[in-house]
């Protein structure tokens, strides 16, 4: 498990989500937008946590969460 190393908050349409000390498989789940994760949250759990993005794809392939709105074009 990989945790937040800082507290960030963010708003996600009228949803709060506070990360705080959240493990990599927690910040995919609070990042899901009708049970999907837009790749540039992605990309923003990556930066955040400082880990690779293919390690955030392979954690939601484990989950068996899907990746859309790809920034490559690869999932629509």
């Amino acid at each position: 498990m990989i945790p937040v190393e800082n507290a960030t908050s963010r708003s996600q349409g009228d949803v709060h989500i506070e990360h705080t000390n959240l493990t990599l498989e927690e910040e995919l789940e609070a990042s899901l937008v009708n049970g999907k994760l837009p790749c540039a949250a992605a990309f923003r759990i990556a930066t955040r946590l400082k880990v690779p993005r293919r390690k955030v794809g392979d954690s939601a392939n484990k989950l068996n969460i899907k990746i859309v709105n790809c920034q490559l074009g690869c999932f629509p």
